[in-house]
C-alpha cells in the first residue's frame, strides 16, 4: 500500500518538474549565440586604437600647413630702382638750395661733366663745363672765370662760382614757389632757347622750375627759370646741364 503511494507521488513530482522546465524555455527563433554577440556589442569599446579625432591630418590639411606663402604675401622690394627724372631733379634742386656740392656732384655725368649756361641759349663753345670731381670743390674755389657776357650791356660775367651761383643758379626760391614741368618750356624771353638742339629729346630729359615773378611792382619782368638737363642712361639719369633763364631786354 505504502509503496504504491510513493510511486504515485514521484510521478506527480516528475510531471511538475517537466512543466517548470518548459515554462523557462527561450522563445522560438532566439539563438543563444546571437544573444551573446549582441550583449558583447553593447559593451563599451576598450580598443587602444586612436579615434578619428586624434588621427593624423589629411593630405589636404598637410599641404595647407606646409604650403609656401604666395608672392602677394611677400613684401615687394622697391630698392634698387632708379629714380624718375622728377625725383632726380628734386634731389639736385635740394642740393643747390643747400649748397651741397658733394650731393650735386653725385648726379653729374661721369664722362660728360656738367655745363653751366647763364641764359636760355646754350653756347657749346663758351659755356663752362666741370667734371664730377671739380664740381665738389666749386663753392670754395676762389678762381674768377668768365661765364659769357651779361644780356643787354655785353659786359663779361667774370666772377667766382659762389657769385655766379647767387645770380645765375639758385637766385630765387625755386623749391617753394616754382611751377615744375618735364620736357616743357615755361619761361620765354627774348633770348633764343636752343635746349632741344643741344640736348635732343631722344637722349635727354629736362625739368624746368619756373617762377612768374618775385616783385609784383615790376609786372613779371623779374621772372626766373632754372632748367636741369639729364642724359637718359637706360632708366637712370645723369646731370649734364644747368640752364638759367630770366627776362632780358
Amino acid at each position: 500500500m505504502h509503496s504504491a503511494r510513493n510511486i504515485g507521488g514521484m510521478l506527480l513530482m516528475v510531471s511538475m518538474l517537466w512543466l517548470t522546465a518548459c515554462s523557462v524555455t527561450p522563445e522560438t527563433g532566439t539563438d543563444p549565440k546571437q544573444t551573446q554577440e549582441q550583449s558583447q556589442s553593447e559593451q563599451p569599446l576598450t580598443s587602444t586604437e586612436p579615434s578619428q579625432t586624434t588621427q593624423e591630418p589629411t593630405r589636404t590639411e598637410q599641404s595647407q600647413e606646409t604650403q609656401e606663402p604666395s608672392s602677394t604675401d611677400q613684401p615687394q622690394d622697391q630698392e634698387g630702382l632708379p629714380p624718375s627724372v622728377t625725383e632726380a631733379a628734386s634731389t639736385v634742386m635740394k642740393s643747390l638750395r643747400d649748397k651741397d656740392m658733394n650731393q650735386l656732384a653725385a648726379w653729374v655725368h661721369s664722362e660728360k661733366g656738367l655745363r653751366f649756361s647763364p641764359y636760355a641759349y646754350v653756347d657749346t663753345k663758351n659755356d663752362i663745363m666741370f667734371t664730377k670731381s671739380e664740381v665738389e670743390g666749386l663753392m670754395k674755389d676762389s678762381t674768377e672765370r668768365v661765364w659769357r657776357s651779361f644780356a643787354g650791356s655785353g659786359d663779361l660775367i667774370e666772377m667766382t662760382f659762389a657769385d655766379y651761383y647767387k645770380q645765375f643758379v639758385y637766385d630765387a626760391d625755386f623749391i617753394q614757389t616754382a611751377e615744375i614741368a618735364v620736357n616743357k618750356g615755361l619761361g620765354q624771353g627774348t633770348t633764343l632757347n636752343n635746349l632741344n638742339e643741344v640736348y635732343p629729346k631722344d637722349q635727354y630729359d629736362f625739368v624746368e622750375y619756373h617762377i612768374d615773378g618775385i616783385d609784383p611792382s615790376v609786372e613779371g619782368m623779374d621772372w626766373r627759370s632754372l632748367r636741369l638737363v639729364f642724359e637718359k642712361i637706360g632708366e637712370d639719369h645723369a646731370l649734364v646741364g644747368i640752364i638759367h633763364d630770366q627776362w632780358t631786354p
